[in-house]
């Protein structure tokens, strides 16, 4: 597996990154600790969770993938990359979720005991807070990294205005900058080519986008006709309402059903194909991937070594150049 820079740091991270919101709800210990395995023996060095996952859980699940992965750490921390996030609830008091000072500060510490390490690569603010002036949040941040529990910070789900004033807060302000932005980007989701990634490329900002199997959906196996299967992101707790709302939809249902009809031509899985096409974009640094069993890794491994031929994603391109401008296209 190649090796790229994260943005304009020096740090050089896996051109795959390992998603691990499944772990501890969807999958439990023993098969998130093989799908680690996997992972790392198919050269992946860039592990990325949250204080909140496993996904879809509710506050009794909250801090068990970080869980998992300490374990798993053990023995072998410093050969691995680890990327963490607050700002989703952790506990039942109004200061126990948000970008607050408060909140950051108890989150890293946190996330470090559960994680069993003094340090984390790159720490994240999961979401935009509208109740906490971003110059708060920008200076607690400093504050982790200048105390050497955290080495680069970034942002996952910002707006580009968003993620430019946060930038411009900080030269001001001189502050520890973002230097890696988590959107969501799939064949089936394309707004952020709009706005967010020309910024990034402007800014030399490291892309690290989630979903570019947009749940599932790219490896064509759902069945339109039928309910979600169990056990899947359309089904498993608070996350089945947000995966439905985002891809179980006729509009998306077509473009897969196309997106497969290329694939075969071209003789490649879909799922492959379409981690490929995200790879393709030289603002991306590394997708997320992810999985609820160690074999489901293999087609998006494969992604990394395949030569996506530019007349191939000029047709994917054209296929799904409405997801570009999202519900407006409709």
């Amino acid at each position: 597996m190649q090796n790229t820079r994260l943005g304009n740091t020096g740090l050089k991270v896996s051109r795959l990154c390992l998603g691990t919101m499944t772990f501890g709800l969807q999958c439990d210990e023993a098969q998130s600790i093989r799908i680690l395995d996997a992972a790392a023996d198919g050269g992946i060095n860039f592990l990325d969770t949250a204080d909140t996952y496993p996904l879809g859980g509710s506050l009794d699940h909250v801090g068990r993938t970080e869980e998992i992965i300490g374990k798993w750490l053990r023995g072998k921390r410093s050969r691995f990359v680890v990327a963490t996030k607050c700002f989703g609830r952790m506990g039942p008091e109004p200061w126990d979720q948000g970008n607050s000072r408060k909140h950051i500060l108890d989150a890293i510490d946190a996330s470090l005991r559960r994680l069993g390490t003094d340090y984390v690569d790159l720490y994240q603010l999961h979401q935009y807070d509208p109740d906490t002036p971003i110059d708060e949040s920008l200076e607690a941040l400093d504050t982790v990294v200048r105390s050497g529990k955290v080495r680069y910070i970034g942002c996952s789900n910002f707006q580009a205005w968003r993620l430019a004033r946060a930038l411009g807060r900080s030269e001001v302000l001189r502050l520890f900058k973002f230097v890696s932005v988590q959107p969501r980007y799939n064949l089936l989701f394309r707004q952020i080519e709009r706005e967010l990634l020309p910024l990034c490329a402007e800014e030399g900002l490291a892309v690290i986008p989630y979903n570019p199997l947009a749940g599932g959906m790219l490896t064509a196996k759902h069945d339109r006709t039928r309910p979600p299967a169990a056990g899947t992101r359309f089904t498993i707790g608070k996350s089945a309402k947000m995966y439905t709302e985002r891809y179980w939809k006729e509009r998306e249902f077509d473009s897969v059903d196309a997106l497969s009809g290329i694939a075969r031509e071209a003789g490649v899985e879909l799922a492959t194909l379409a981690v490929a096409w995200v790879l393709a974009n030289p603002v991306i640094t590394a997708p997320i991937i992810g999985a609820s069993k160690p074999e489901q890794l293999r087609a998006s491994l494969t992604a990394e070594s395949y030569t996506l031929d530019p007349a191939l994603k000029d047709k994917l391109d054209q296929l799904t150049t409405e997801y570009r401008m999202g519900d407006a296209a409709r």
